[in-house]
């Protein structure tokens, strides 16, 4: 799931939808808002999800799903985000 800061929730004047427990890295299980809709741009590529507020966080982080509809990868050698060299011009899960 998308997460982002408290201020980039207020920046963004995002309305609270829900909320919903998260286990954090350190294994903690924790309760968060949930607000949104986000629109997520990268390159060509589009799509809109819900985010978690994690408040005392400096980090927004992508996670797996909004990668996934976004069809995007991480190259580990160059450490960017990168379009699916496989389907370079429309995201996989529009192909049919």
């Amino acid at each position: 799931m998308l997460s982002i800061t408290p201020a980039i929730r207020d920046y963004l004047d995002l309305p609270k939808v829900d909320e919903q427990q998260a286990e954090l890295a350190d294994g903690s299980v924790a309760q968060f808002d949930v607000v949104g809709p986000v629109e997520l741009r990268f390159e060509n590529r589009k799509t809109v999800e819900y985010a978690i507020v994690v408040p005392n966080s400096p980090d927004v982080l992508l996670g797996a799903h909004p990668m996934q509809d976004l069809d995007v990868l991480v190259d580990p050698k160059r450490e960017v985000l990168i379009v699916n060299p496989k389907s370079p011009d429309i995201a996989r899960k529009f192909l049919k």
